[in-house]
């Protein structure tokens, strides 16, 4: 039975024989995840008082400049995750390669592995805004006790078991899916501990805000183009309200409980999009649908996308059903021969 302000603990456990594989080992994850972000939080918290703010001097497997809070976010939880020997495997968006965790045994029996975004938006932290982390979690597919391969990371997205994000804001909230609906927790900081704030989150049934980069517009396919000037028509009920924060969680966290879309999608600049499937869009597919809403690259549904690498970029648009599909056929139209 769902009751409101039980702690994080209290839910996986009471929840857990709506899980396919209730062996625990799930709930020990999850509150791994928990722990680690509470120690995110807390040096987030401290940006701008201790040395945690501006470039760490290094770059990314994708290029693009590491914030300290990057670096520190991902040596958090990969340090959480493979100190307790849950996981038999970590990929992570900061790293080049996947990690193979073999524990003290050489039998390690864990059977997850583990895709994250350590600190999705970190660019927002030097002015004040919120960030979050982005995890998503897959049942390995080669055999219990041998080191994990490749084909373990690249599982499309309908295999996930779980996945969550972690939005450190004026609150931090932990919100995830197990494939049984989507629910938020809150953390009270005095206490350190996590209450269910946001049980069964759904994107209301109409949608009116879009959220895009819209000073990249001269860089969008036509069918965007088209799409935006259709969310800025004055008719029906729109125009629909602009709102982009610039932080995937930020966006997507704001756009489940107010209804809208948000729009990444391939421009001149990022031919092929620039979100990660495994670490970002895949996981943030799985929450939309569990919470009545849609994904896709403009086409096609995201979960059904069979990843080629770690580290493969999509166009992503994702939220309400129906604005998403809207968005869809304003992309087909454009495509269509004249």
């Amino acid at each position: 039975m769902i009751k409101k302000n039980q702690t994080l603990g209290e839910f996986i456990i009471e929840n857990q024989k709506y899980f396919e594989y209730s062996t625990g080992e799930l709930a020990k994850l999850l509150n791994s995840i928990r722990l680690a972000a509470k120690v995110v939080n807390h040096e987030v918290n401290k940006a701008g008082l201790v040395d945690i703010l501006g470039t760490a001097g290094a770059t990314n497997i994708q290029g693009e400049a590491q914030q300290k809070l990057d670096v520190y976010a991902n040596e958090k939880f990969i340090r959480m995750l493979t100190n307790r020997e849950i996981v038999c495997g970590i990929a992570s968006e900061e790293n080049d390669d996947f990690i193979t965790i073999e524990g003290q045994h050489k039998d390690n029996k864990n059977k997850y592995v583990v895709l994250i975004d350590p600190l999705d938006g970190s660019s927002n932290i030097d002015v004040n805004v919120s960030v979050g982390t982005i995890f998503s979690i897959y049942r390995r597919i080669t055999p219990v006790g041998t080191p994990v391969e490749m084909s373990d990371f690249l599982q499309p997205g309908n295999q996930q078991i779980a996945a969550g994000y972690i939005v450190y804001g004026t609150s931090t909230m932990l919100v995830y899916t197990t494939g049984y609906g989507v629910y938020g927790f809150t953390l009270n900081p005095p206490i350190g501990t996590y209450y269910l704030s946001h049980p069964k989150m759904r994107f209301p049934e109409k949608g009116h805000i879009y959220s895009i980069n819209e000073g990249n517009y001269l860089q969008f396919p036509q069918g965007v183009k088209d799409y935006i000037k259709y969310c800025q028509a004055e008719e029906d009920d729109r125009p629909y309200t602009s709102r982009y924060i610039g932080s995937l969680v930020s966006d997507m966290h704001r756009n489940i409980l107010k209804g809208g879309i948000y729009i990444y999608p391939q421009s001149s600049k990022y031919k092929n999009g620039k979100l990660r499937l495994l670490y970002e869009c895949n996981p943030m597919a799985f929450i939309a649908e569990q919470a009545g809403g849609k994904a896709s690259d403009g086409y096609r549904r995201i979960l059904d996308i069979q990843p080629e690498h770690l580290h493969q970029r999509i166009p992503f648009f994702c939220g309400n059903k129906e604005m998403v599909e809207r968005a869809e056929a304003f992309m087909r139209n454009a495509d269509a021969p004249k």
